[in-house]
């Protein structure tokens, strides 16, 4: 199950760019107080939940998983994450960033139908 160097280059930025969605979110739908907490809570907790909840053996991770899922879970929380991540430059004023983030999953996503599949096996 063989990604390309350029896909899995994209992939990760697309998880960068999610936290980073994520916090702007966090900063600008709050105030006060808040806007300092949600902006560094939301990035953090949707990295911890990257990192714990994963697919064994799954080969386009380090194979291990802290707390094992079935592959439609870990599916469904990257895709949560990353959509989540491209809705916060849209919902923090950054639309045309939001747009092209979440475009960019879809092509990568549509450039991963091998690993979908696998997951969803799983």
């Amino acid at each position: 199950m063989g990604n390309a160097w350029w896909n899995l280059t994209l992939r990760f930025l697309l998880e960068l760019a999610a936290l980073l969605g994520l916090g702007l979110a966090g900063w600008g739908l709050s105030d006060g107080l808040w806007r300092w907490i949600l902006a560094v809570a939301l990035p953090l907790i949707a990295a911890a939940l990257w990192g714990t909840f994963a697919v064994l053996d799954d080969p386009s991770r380090s194979g291990r998983a802290p707390v094992p899922v079935p592959g439609a879970v870990r599916l469904a929380l990257e895709l949560t994450i990353l959509f989540g991540g491209a809705a916060g430059f849209y919902v923090a004023g950054y639309t045309t960033a939001g747009i092209i983030v979440a475009l960019l999953i879809v092509i990568s996503y549509a450039f991963s139908l091998d690993r979908l599949s696998w997951l969803l096996k799983q």
